[in-house]
């Protein structure tokens, strides 16, 4: 028998292979597993959203226990300071609470009933992930203060007297190794303060100068993100012992949802949220005796559901989808709990209020016909854009998608890159050729548009179906359904910057807003930014967004520059366009403020051109023509 040959692996499985981690190393290496994403603030669930909620988080449990009505929050150039009043980390754990992993009172369900950070985990992230990390407790007239940088304690501070009222102060300021060019946006800090406040009716958040408070919960939540002029019926608020609900219907498309467990914003819902959705259908049928299709009891729904749960379980550290299956040890199961609340309450309320449940059932049955009107065309259209061969000719899809199922070793690897699937839309076969060449296949999957899309504002969805270009969007992005089977969490707009990649632009928006709301509402929609000029020398190359960075640019590089002007995404080459869709991809998010009509939106930018929007576009022009002309003057 002829002998084996020996192994030639470089890497050869052994001791050394074997490796063990401080908590910190580890934080840093993977830091994924603790706050999902990293980015640069664009979007809603990037990493310096995660650090500060983790800290609030915190606040918010003491005030579910009773201690503290008020959080002061600040927020400048960078640098975040939380202070809450309620008791106090125990002077003798500061350091411990923050750089120990593992640590901290939550394991004791005495002290902290029903509360959101459970694993001891949460601070220790803020505080490996901070260039600069601050804590002070105040406790019994005496404070203690640690202060870290990247989790290495720098200065343990004695035990002094102290005037200030019991509570907590942290200071942080992400690391910009980790959070490359970050930046927090007011509008998302905005919604994330408000959904606090609605949590914990009664609390006072005060950032910046700006007070939050909620005296009426979900009930207020529901009237600052609906317009009440389209309002098919007034907000139903039931209440009961560890549960609150609100629901109502409008006459936009979509079903849209808040869901809440322990006051953390389940932005993925989980238990709690398929059992309000499976007991909210169940009811209506049984009060109207009859078996409705559960797509036309939801649709057009928008509702808020929050529970409170003992020891709840997530399915991830950031705690966006909750996998309990019970309230309690012992208690009832989730679909039980909600299911049982709303066969009484919800149907008690109905009996109660004959003029609701009429409009209700109106909703309901406009969304029936309107199906069944639909049937045959959906039919017709999916059979041609199988015909169309999607995935081959109009989509180049990626590995990885946001509805993956995570499974195996791989799970938080797979988790995060989910989070980072995005599709490019874009027009034309060379801007298509170059995004394609350029992108990262695992995550990024690139969408060709061919021409100018329908304007499609003031139709109805049977449009969708009848449009080719709409209906293979739609189904590349596997919306057809819903939004729960969305297969890439970031939808980016990839348009030339200019007057027809401008009307593009606002063609595909005004698609979303008509037909799939809650796509830009729960922040899945952005516009890339790509150069507008490149400056280079020969040592050095720069790429600009706008003229007031070219005129830096060339200030810079001197003796006279190379300048070119892009005037389309096709002109920059698949290796350039490598750096405009990678690490440092700058993207502008879509968002809508919570009493902004979405209606009266479209009708003002996408209607009849009235002298309104004529003015509106002059006085705009007059702006940018100001603001270039005082670059100029400058230089």
């Amino acid at each position: 028998m002829a002998k084996e040959k020996e192994s030639t692996n470089l890497f050869d499985y052994n001791e050394d292979s074997i490796k063990t981690l401080e908590w910190r190393e580890h934080i840093r290496l993977r830091p994924g597993m603790y706050i999902g994403k990293l980015g640069d603030g664009s979007s809603p669930d990037d990493g310096i959203y995660v650090l500060l909620k983790e800290v609030i988080d915190n606040c918010i449990d003491e005030h579910t226990m009773g201690h503290g009505k008020h959080i002061d929050i600040n927020i400048e150039k960078g640098t975040v300071t939380v202070r809450d009043f309620g008791r106090g980390i125990p002077l003798g754990k500061v350091v411990d609470v923050v750089s120990k992993i593992n640590t901290g009172a939550k394991y004791d369900s005495k002290v902290f009933q029903k509360a959101v950070g459970l694993n001891g985990v949460g601070t220790k992230a803020v505080n490996a992930l901070s260039h600069y990390f601050k804590v002070t407790a105040f406790r019994d007239g005496k404070e203690k203060t640690a202060e870290f940088e990247r989790g290495i304690l720098t200065k343990d501070h004695k035990e002094v007297k102290s005037s200030e009222d019991n509570g907590t102060l942290v200071t942080f300021i992400p690391d910009e190794t980790v959070f490359k060019n970050f930046h927090y946006i007011h509008e998302y800090l905005d919604k994330q303060l408000w959904n606090y406040c609605y949590l914990n009716a009664g609390l006072i958040i005060n950032f910046n100068g700006k007070k939050y408070v909620s005296k009426n919960g979900l009930l207020d939540l529901l009237q600052r993100s609906t317009n009440e002029d389209e309002l098919r019926y007034p907000i139903i608020h039931l209440k009961g012992e560890d549960i609150e609900i609100a629901i109502t219907h409008e006459n936009q498309y979509g079903e849209e949802y808040y869901s809440f467990v322990n006051g953390q914003f389940t932005t993925q819902g989980g238990t709690h949220l398929a059992a309000f959705k499976e007991g909210y259908v169940k009811t209506v049928r049984e009060f109207f005796k009859k078996d409705y299709d559960a797509s036309d009891i939801r649709g057009s729904i928008s509702a808020a559901i929050s529970v409170r749960v003992q020891e709840p379980v997530f399915e991830s550290q950031t705690k966006t989808k909750l996998g309990s299956l019970t309230v309690s040890e012992g208690g009832p199961t989730m679909k039980n709990f909600i299911g049982d609340f709303l066969s009484r309450d919800l149907d008690l309320y109905l009996h109660k209020n004959p003029a609701v449940a009429e409009a209700l059932k109106k909703r309901v049955e406009q969304n029936e016909r309107e199906r069944k009107e639909l049937a045959g065309i959906k039919k017709l259209a999916n059979e041609r854009a199988k015909k169309a061969n999607l995935h081959n000719k109009k989509l180049r899809d990626c590995r990885y998608h946001y509805n993956d199922e995570p499974t195996g070793k791989e799970k938080d690897t797979i988790i995060e890159k989910a989070k980072e699937s995005t599709i490019f839309i874009t027009e034309g076969d060379s801007a298509s050729g170059s995004i394609t060449k350029a992108r990262n296949v695992e995550t990024q999957a690139v969408f060709s548009l061919r021409g100018k899309p329908l304007n499609c504002f003031s139709l109805t969805k049977k449009v969708v179906y009848e449009n080719e270009e709409f209906n293979l969007l739609q189904h590349a992005l596997n919306i057809e359904d819903g939004y729960e089977d969305l297969r890439y969490n970031n939808i980016v707009i990839a348009t030339d910057a200019d007057v027809d990649g401008l009307h593009i632009r606002l063609l595909l928006m005004t698609f979303f807003l008509q037909f799939f709301p809650d796509l830009v509402k729960n922040q899945h929609i952005y516009i890339l930014q790509t150069p507008l000029f490149r400056v280079r020398n020969k040592q050095e190359t720069i790429y600009c967004y706008d003229e007031s960075e070219k005129q830096a640019a060339m200030k810079k590089l001197g003796s006279k520059p190379e300048i070119t002007r892009f005037k389309g995404l096709g002109e920059i080459s698949p290796d350039e366009f490598g750096r405009f869709i990678g690490r440092e991809m700058r993207l502008d998010p879509v968002m809508l403020m919570q009493d902004t009509h979405i209606q009266q939106l479209l009708e003002y930018y996408m209607g009849k051109n009235t002298p309104e929007r004529q003015d509106f576009i002059i006085d705009n022009l007059r702006v940018e023509i100001d603001s270039v002309d005082e670059v100029a003057k400058n230089e």
